[in-house]
């Protein structure tokens, strides 16, 4: 044997890097790196190839997840950008979140795909990885792997969609899904139309163009600083989506060599811009719940009066549906979230390091403000609506906290009161909702229970439809209350994550039909209108149901933490 050839003992290294980082236990450290070369050389790699840093490419593809659908596209060109730094990238599963297909609501396993996640950041040799997600809840899973991991970590989402159209209207998935729904249990759409219009409310790969929570986290990704620039609002299809899919690989090997981590980048100031872009955009109330969880990865505690006194300083800035009229696209091509960021510039902590190395001022510092042809980013001095487009609430009912989407409400419901209808669950809400029996008036609160994080896993059932018989009066909004989730799609007088949940003895539970609830969105109150020696008597006769018998629902159901929380598990935080 030459001395080129013949075999080197490998020196362990305690600082290791690339391969060599956590290596599997055999009780020899040498002979796991000898083993890891060995078995690195069948997939083709060779020395030169094992000297580079080592980039982890999370891919969530899954013929369950239809948005991702342009996701391997994606991946090979985060692998070149990878390449052209030299770093060597190796791209591995994780479970993948598909809203449409997922039963009972993708909410009940965010927190297993985050421990997934993690484990799999912690266990496999990486210098830095790439988050990639999009579809509502993989973007926050990956945020809250990436800080409990805290290995350096970029994200990149696939993208939103772009609009489609029927009959020269503009329509979107979802929240025209959701209007043209209606209107067919209204009996103002056929069965002929309905088909039609099925077909261009999703039209291309990619998530939802409204301001629904893929665009929502997509966007708070951006304003925490763990994407790039543009990365939040670039179509799907686009071929600038495909540039910074490259432009991510390339800093992808920079973090990892400046050591830039997540705990370095989401800082409470980092958390600061975030909860204000989140009210500028009036984004999704699910975000609430997901910026909640992933600071308590990173020990920093945000609770609802945090949020209320961001909510209350910003104004309603973009026009996108839910809360306005246009889409994410849209937005994109006003100039996204660095043209609101320089809009938000005196509201927000500009000392926060975003993943580029460069704090938010210096960021900023380039940035024109919007023009007037960028019509869907609007000014401080000239906003699309009033402060508090989202309002955190307190009262009898819920006072843990809740929250209302106000610029998605009906302006003559912010303040009423009404008689409760209540429904113990979803199957129940599905017998009787359309029962015309029920006597249900447009005055009506309509009360959902049992579905909030240990109840049912949180689902996106909080926009109770509105009853059929309703519906064909004409009847488009009612009082909403619940323990679950809407879809940041959906629009509506709904009160959500109302905390402590029915399932958890809060008052939810005590309420009965025909009791009055009042609702003063401006003044943040929703209240049980019974008297509390009532109440004390509802309460012992409580009784909660047992959890699920067995498997990761079992291990939820007893783990969980409350909505106020973020929904997170007890001992993951």
């Amino acid at each position: 044997m030459s001395d080129q050839t013949k075999a080197q003992p490998v020196k362990v290294n305690d600082n290791a890097e690339g391969v060599d980082r956590k290596l599997t236990n055999y009780g020899d450290p040498g002979f796991s790196r000898f083993l890891r070369r060995a078995f690195l050389s069948s997939a083709g790699l060779d020395t030169e190839d094992l000297s580079r840093p080592i980039v982890g490419i999370v891919n969530t593809a899954s013929d369950y997840t239809t948005c991702h659908r342009d996701m391997p596209q994606l991946i090979e060109h985060v692998k070149r950008g990878v390449l052209e730094a030299g770093g060597l990238p190796f791209v591995f599963p994780v479970m993948s979140l598909g809203e449409i297909l997922t039963s009972p609501t993708t909410m009940l396993f965010r927190n297993l795909m985050a421990m997934e996640l993690e484990e799999q950041i912690r266990a496999q040799p990486m210098d830095s990885v790439v988050l990639l997600g999009g579809c509502d809840k993989t973007v926050p899973a990956e945020l809250m792997a990436a800080a409990s991991a805290d290995v350096p970590a970029i994200a990149l989402v696939v993208g939103p969609m772009s609009v489609g159209s029927y009959k020269g209207e503009r329509l979107g998935a979802c929240t025209d899904c959701r209007r043209i729904w209606t209107d067919y249990r209204g009996g103002q759409i056929d069965e002929a139309s309905m088909a039609e219009v099925n077909q261009e409310l999703a039209p291309t790969a990619g998530t939802c163009m409204v301001m629904g929570t893929a665009s929502t986290m997509a966007c708070l990704a951006e304003a925490l600083g763990m994407s790039l620039p543009f990365a939040g609002t670039a179509p799907a299809v686009s071929s600038q989506r495909l540039r910074l899919a490259v432009q991510t690989g390339r800093r992808a090997v920079e973090i990892g060599a400046a050591d830039r981590r997540p705990s370095h980048v989401m800082t409470a100031g980092a958390f600061h811009n975030a909860i204000t872009v989140l009210a500028a955009i009036a984004g999704s109330t699910n975000a609430i719940i997901h910026l909640t969880a992933i600071a308590r990865r990173l020990n920093i505690r945000i609770g609802l009066n945090e949020f209320h006194n961001i909510f209350s300083q910003v104004p309603h800035l973009t026009d996108c549906k839910p809360a306005g009229s246009n889409y994410l696209p849209d937005m994109h091509r006003d100039g996204g979230v660095p043209a609101l960021l320089k809009t938000l510039e005196p509201l927000l902590d500009l000392n926060a390091l975003t993943i580029t190395g460069e704090s938010m001022r210096e960021s900023l510092q380039d940035q024109s403000p919007p023009q007037k042809w960028q019509e869907t980013i609007r000014t401080l001095s000239h906003p699309l609506g009033p402060t508090g487009s989202l309002v955190t609430l307190t009262g009898s009912l819920a006072p843990g906290g809740a929250v209302i989407k106000a610029a998605a409400a009906s302006k003559h419901l912010l303040v009423h009161e009404g008689t409760a209808c209540v429904f113990d669950s979803l199957q129940d809400l599905a017998e009787r909702l359309d029962d015309e029996t029920l006597g249900l008036t447009a005055d009506h609160v309509l009360v959902l229970r049992n579905i909030g994080p240990v109840g049912a896993g949180m689902p996106e059932a909080g926009a109770i439809p509105i009853p059929q018989y309703l519906a064909r009066e004409g009847v488009r909004d009612m009082v909403r209350i619940s323990d679950g989730r809407m879809s940041g799609t959906a629009y509506g007088t709904i009160v959500l994550h109302c905390t402590p949940e029915a399932a958890a003895g809060g008052p939810l539970a005590l309420i009965r039909d025909g009791d009055k609830i009042r609702l003063d969105v401006p003044n943040r109150v929703v209240d049980l209108l019974v008297e509390q020696a009532e109440l004390d008597r509802r309460k012992a006769d409580f009784t909660s149901r047992p959890p699920p018998e067995r498997g990761w629902q079992r291990l939820h159901a007893t783990s969980v933490l409350q909505a106020s929380q973020g929904a997170d598990l007890d001992f993951l935080q």
